[in-house]
């Protein structure tokens, strides 16, 4: 066991950053952070914030000399890095879980080969792959960049295989997967905490809803039926076994008109739909994440209200600063700014933790600041 006293590294100083630092100092750690912006917000928080590259050689030999061990915030540190950190320290998740998580083709054939449903999908690697997938792949469909894309990132449309060659083209003839379009009837997701003897801990599953490819609400409890539920934890758990993790990992899954669970991806991390965990639970996924990192005993995942997770994006901020008044009026509302110096659309600048007896009430809560805020999405 790593205990409290002892100095933690973290690769990535966002708003994920920011919570592991914050939830690792509550207890006693110490957090030194690694990222190149020098106003990310995990810098306002953290004992040391070596402004560096994530490769800067000479930072990562800073890190592991002072750090007991080290985690990520998020999966796009280059793995050269990752791999040369894990041969000084222990570092959560492995590098192997955040390759695959890197890759969007490797993580579907990663799930496919575990058995897992998935959306219909092929890989373009060159022009010549473009008439195979148009054959493998039903339309209306969707052309993702195979890495780096996120919240809506680096994906397009693609309504017929005649508009794919054009499609993959803008997307700069990179690698990329195309995904069959679902008729979504719901997104879910889960998470996860896994130790490294193999105990596994589930936070109750949150129901998403997303806006112009960002997610927008998780709602928890997730409005469905059981069986469905415990699909997603078994498929999580699979996952989870099959990379040998440890740490917290997300699983996101989409649920078609027929009611089949499909699995869409995994973040070897806290997640965005896990933020409820903060205010709702016993313990968070952050606390989740020191702890497995350290090799301490797991925490209680216990649900302990009905809570309802909203976004502010960076739209909100279009007329100047937000009216807070009207937000801290409510007192079931539990807001967290991540301290962003400058507000872009659909960038995340925090978000609010809406409590409440039933998730109905709670979702009125944020319908009513929505309208005061004339916030339409």
């Amino acid at each position: 066991m790593i205990l409290p006293g002892a100095t933690l590294g973290v690769l990535g100083g966002g708003q994920l950053g920011q919570m592991f630092a914050l939830a690792a100092r509550r207890v006693g750690y110490g957090v030194w952070v690694l990222d190149p912006d020098p106003d990310c917000p995990a810098a306002a928080v953290a004992d040391r914030h070596l402004c560096a590259a994530y490769d800067d050689i000479h930072a990562l030999r800073e890190l592991t000399a002072t750090c007991a061990a080290v985690t990520t915030e998020f999966e796009n540190v280059p793995l050269a890095a990752l791999e040369r950190v894990a041969r000084e320290v222990p570092m959560h998740p492995g590098v192997g879980a955040v390759a695959i998580a890197q890759d969007r083709a490797r993580e579907k054939a990663f799930f496919r080969d575990l058995n897992l449903a998935v959306a219909p999908f092929a890989v373009l690697r060159s022009a010549a792959d473009l008439a195979t997938a148009a054959a493998a792949v039903p339309f209306p469909a969707i052309l993702k960049t195979a890495r780096l894309g996120y919240d809506g990132k680096g994906q397009i449309d693609v309504a017929s295989a005649a508009d794919l060659a054009a499609a993959w083209i803008s997307l700069g003839e990179k690698e990329a997967v195309l995904e069959g379009r679902v008729a979504l009837a719901q997104e879910l997701s889960i998470i996860l905490a896994r130790t490294i003897d193999g105990m596994m801990v589930f936070y109750p599953v949150a129901e998403n809803i997303h806006y112009r490819g960002v997610l927008d609400l998780s709602i928890v409890p997730a409005r469905a039926v059981e069986p469905l539920q415990e699909q997603a934890r078994n498929s999580a758990a699979r996952i989870a076994g099959a990379l040998d993790y440890v740490g917290v990992l997300a699983v996101e899954f989409f649920v078609d008109g027929a009611g089949q669970l499909l699995v869409n991806e995994m973040a070897p991390r806290p997640h965005n739909s896990g933020h409820f965990t903060v205010d709702a639970c016993v313990h968070s996924q952050f606390d989740q994440q020191v702890r497995t990192l350290c090799g301490l005993p797991l925490g209680d995942t216990r649900l302990i209200s009905p809570v309802v997770m909203m976004n502010l994006l960076g739209d909100l901020w279009d007329r100047g600063s937000p009216d807070w008044e009207a937000l801290l009026r409510h007192p079931q509302l539990k807001p967290h700014l991540y301290g962003k110096k400058e507000a872009r659309p659909r960038r995340k600048m925090g978000h609010v933790n809406a409590l409440a007896l039933d998730t109905g009430r709670a979702l009125d809560v944020l319908e009513t600041l929505r309208r005061d805020w004339r916030w339409p999405n």
